[in-house]
This record gives C-alpha cells, sequence and structure tokens, in this order.
C-alpha cells in the first residue's frame, strides 16, 4: 500500500535518492528483516491475505496453532504434516533483496542482518552476519541425545522424524509460539542495533513481538522502513518507502561498487605512488644541481688548470 505522497511524479525517485544519501554517509548499519523479504523467493508471509495463517491447513485446527509448543507436543504427526508442507521450501533461492544485502556487506557498511524468517536464504545468498531470532528450517535436533540433522532428513522422514541414534524426535530449530526466543541472539540483536548508525527495516509489518520494539535500542532517529504495508512506526522514521524491498534495495546498493577492503587498498597504492613520484622528483632535482655544479667546476677548471695529460690538452 502506496502513501498518497508516493503517488505524485518522482516522489518515489526522491525517496530513493534520500536513501542513496543515508547508505554512502553511513558505515555501521544494520537490517532487520521480516517475511516480506521472502515472499519475492515464493515463500509465503503469515498475516498478509495470501499468506500461511489465512490458507487452509487441510486439518481442523488453525495454522496459527499448529505452529504453537502444545500442538507440537500433542500431535506431533499433524505438526509435521502441516510444517513439511507449509513452512519448507527447499527449492527456494534468494532474491534481489538477499543480493543487495550481501552487497553492502561486502562494501563493509553492513555490520549485521536480523531477521525473523527461517528459511536461511541470507546465509545462501552469502551473508555472515545473520542473526536468526526464530531459528533455522535448515537445523534440527534430536530432543533425545542433541545429534544436528539437516533439512532433508525432516523432509524424507515419514510420519515424526525419529533420531538414527537413539529414536528420540527430531525437531525442527525454530522458535514455536509459546517458546522463548535464544538469549545469545536476543543480547546480539541489541548490541548490533545499539551500535548502528542507520538502521533500515524491510519486509516486516512489525507486529511480531520482541522485533517489533526493538527500535527502541536506537540511539538516533535514522530509521528506514521499506515495505508494501504501513507500519506503526511510518510517522516516526526518517525515510518510508511503500514499495518491493527487493526493488529497491537492488536500486539503491551499487552492483560494482568498490569493497571497503579494495577501497583502503586503491588508497593505499595511491599514497605510494604519490611518495614515489615526490621522491623521484627529489632525487632528480637532487641530480639537476650535482649536475649543474660539475659543469660549473669544469668550466672553472679548464680556465685555470694545465691539462694532466696529452689526450686531454690535444686541440687536434
Amino acid at each position: 500500500m502506496e502513501t498518497r505522497l508516493d503517488r505524485y511524479e518522482g516522489a518515489r525517485e526522491g525517496k530513493i535518492e534520500q536513501l542513496k544519501e543515508l547508505i554512502a554517509s553511513s558505515e555501521n548499519i544494520v537490517f532487520l528483516g521480516g517475511a516480506g523479504v521472502s515472499t519475492e523467493s515464493g515463500i509465503p508471509d503469515f498475516r498478509s491475505g495470501e499468506g500461511i495463517f489465512n490458507q487452509d491447513s487441510g486439518l481442523k485446527y488453525r495454522p496459527i496453532d499448529v505452529v504453537s509448543h502444545t500442538f507440537f507436543i500433542e500431535h506431533p504427526e499433524e505438526f509435521y504434516d502441516f510444517y513439511k508442507h507449509k513452512l519448507c521450501y527447499p527449492k527456494a533461492k534468494p532474491n534481489k533483496a538477499h543480493k543487495a544485502l550481501v552487497r553492502l556487506e561486502k562494501q563493509g557498511k553492513l555490520k549485521a542482518i536480523i531477521t525473523q524468517n527461517v528459511d536461511g536464504l541470507h546465509q545462501m545468498a552469502g551473508s555472515t552476519n545473520t542473526i536468526e531470532l526464530h531459528g533455522s528450517v535448515k537445523c534440527n535436533y534430536c530432543m533425545d541425545c542433541k545429534t544436528r540433522y539437516d533439512l532433508n532428513f525432516i523432509l524424507d522422514s515419514v510420519g515424526v522424524p525419529r533420531c538414527t541414534k537413539c529414536g528420540g524426535i527430531v525437531r525442527p530449530d525454530v522458535v514455536l509460539y509459546e517458546e522463548y526466543l535464544d538469549a545469545n541472539n536476543e543480547e546480539d540483536a541489541k548490541i548490533a542495533i545499539h551500535m548502528c548508525d542507520l538502521m533500515i527495516i524491510g519486509g516486516t509489518s512489525l507486529t511480531v513481538y520482541p522485533a517489533a520494539k526493538y527500535v527502541e535500542y536506537l540511539t538516533h532517529n535514522r530509521v528506514v522502513i521499506i515495505n508494501k504495508s504501513s507500519t506503526y512506526l511510518d510517522l516516526q522514521a526518517l525515510l518510508c518507502i511503500h514499495d518491493s524491498i527487493g526493488d529497491i534495495l537492488d536500486t539503491v546498493v551499487p552492483k560494482r561498487a568498490r569493497s571497503k577492503k579494495a577501497n583502503d587498498s586503491k588508497e593505499s597504492s595511491s599514497k605510494d605512488a604519490r611518495a614515489k613520484t615526490k621522491a623521484n622528483s627529489k632525487a632528480a632535482s637532487s641530480n639537476s644541481m650535482t649536475s649543474s655544479k660539475s659543469k660549473s667546476v669544469s668550466k672553472k677548471k679548464g680556465k685555470n688548470e694545465k691539462p694532466n695529460s696529452i689526450e686531454e690538452g690535444n686541440n687536434d
């Protein structure tokens, strides 16, 4: 849903230019993303009209109840049937938003991605500092012996996945309703936000807590929101763009920009070249002075001194 301002000619372009300037002037950016980041990879969100919570679960239970801790414990077979068909998308690939964030990280500007998604697409794209608040479908473990398993093990299992070592239930390492977020992930997210000089929020309606309140840990008002629908924070944000997160990020993050390391290397090489040029100039000047002095001495010698040999005095 776009704002009235976005309908005016040039409004979108103006906001894009403003975002480019904000990124260019920042050195410690944090990105907080939600389900909207992954919808462009073909993964449905939860709360929109076509979202998972508004789809037919195929069961007599509501989808929002199926992904709860209580339901998982009491109805494991129904849980896994729903989980494998509605929450796992092994063929999904990173989209323009994921790839743009990787570029921003390689440029040395993006310091952390805080995601509410469990699909692992940020890591697949190449992001190295990703805080997965709700875990990942790609990580699974035995509830008894803690042996780790990948996503294929879950998808290939019939009924409730069982550990090959002890027979215990293998559960996804994701945070279900009624469960707490990992304390270390929460702390890392808060620290990253506190340290950043620009926070970009994308693909989330900011209705899921505690992530929706993370902006409170900011020490400034440099907040950008990119989301198709409005959020409670729109009026307080420095910049708000109601548009595709992939299109916007792909536009504002240069595709061929030098990385911070490359820029540092270029600057160092430039300094070395300037120093070498200066040294050569100084040496040339010194040689010129020496040559001039030598000529002067030679001229003086020819006038006042006798030749030292026949060859030196021969005028023929």
